[in-house]
This record gives structure tokens, sequence and C-alpha cells, in this order.
């Protein structure tokens, strides 16, 4: 059996750059979540879709995307995804027909409501390596840096309602 080799420097510095854990925690996360929810084939980017639309009827493409902090493409791919499913409709605005609102159907919203105990599972199998100040602690954190960096993101983030600070990439 070959003696185990030691990570070498550069490697160590790569795994121990926020970046690459912030990743790896998101990966992480994606697959607890996609484990919990998988008797609804749903993901978080469909799940977190399907929660503001929830919250917002009506709402608009644009600010779906920025609400998730996704860009246009990224929340037009989940959007497509959940139409063919029967879990949204998207329709014109009158307002302006070139804008396209978003609601959720029956079966979305049955689809949600199902959804909210794996969802919590998930949450909660994803914190447990924790205690409960730690849990606190990375939140905290994680909301630092996600406010005070928010100017570096590709898509901005602005919750529905709420001025925008920045224009929409």
């Amino acid at each position: 059996m070959p003696a185990p080799s030691k990570t070498p420097p550069t490697l160590a510095r790569l795994y121990a750059r926020p970046g690459f854990l912030l990743r790896r925690a998101h990966q992480i996360s994606a697959a607890v979540f996609e484990d919990a929810c998988k008797d609804l084939s749903l993901t978080p980017a469909q799940f977190g879709v399907l929660t503001v639309v929830q919250a917002h009827p009506g709402l608009g493409q644009s600010s779906l995307a920025r609400a998730l902090g996704f860009d246009k493409v990224t929340v037009l791919r989940v959007l497509r995804g959940l139409e063919s499913r029967g879990l949204l409709a998207r329709t014109p605005a009158q307002d302006n027909r070139r804008n396209v609102c978003v609601a959720l159907t029956r079966e979305g919203e049955r689809v949600l409501q199902q959804a909210q105990k794996p969802a919590e599972r998930a949450y909660k199998r994803l914190m447990a390596p924790l205690d409960k100040q730690q849990q606190e602690q990375l939140l905290e954190l994680l909301r630092l840096l996600t406010g005070e960096l928010e100017d570096e993101a590709r898509a901005a983030f602005v919750r529905p309602g709420a001025p925008a600070t920045r224009q929409a990439a």
C-alpha cells in the first residue's frame, strides 16, 4: 500500500481559499437539498423561484432574477423548466407586452407546499455539524460578505419592493 501523500503547498492554498470553500459548500448544499426533495424533482433554484413567485404573484422575469441574484439566462432556464412541468405560467404584462409576468399554477402551489418539510429537513441537515451559535455566526458572516461585496456580483440582488442600488447586468 503506498504511503499517504502530503498535499502540495499550492493545492493546500487553493483548498483554503474562501471561493473554493464557498463553491464546495454550495455543491454540498445543493446535493443535500436535491436529495431531500428528490420525490418532487425540485432543485434549489426551482424552489427559490417558486417561493419568490408565491410571495409576489405577477412579478416580472427581470425582477424575479434580481430577487434571487440570478442572471437573465439562468432565470429563463429555470422558468422554462417549471413552466414545462405546469408549475407556473408566464403571461405578457398588461402595461408593456414585452415584459413577462410570472404566477404559480395550482400544481405549482401544491408542489411548493409539499416541498416545505423536505426543504426544512435539508436546511437542518446542512447546519447539523454546527451548534446554534456557529450557525448564527456562519449566517451573519455570509450576510456580511455578500452585503459588502454585492457590487462585485455579475447578477444583481434586489429584494422585491426594495429600491435597486445598482443597474442590473
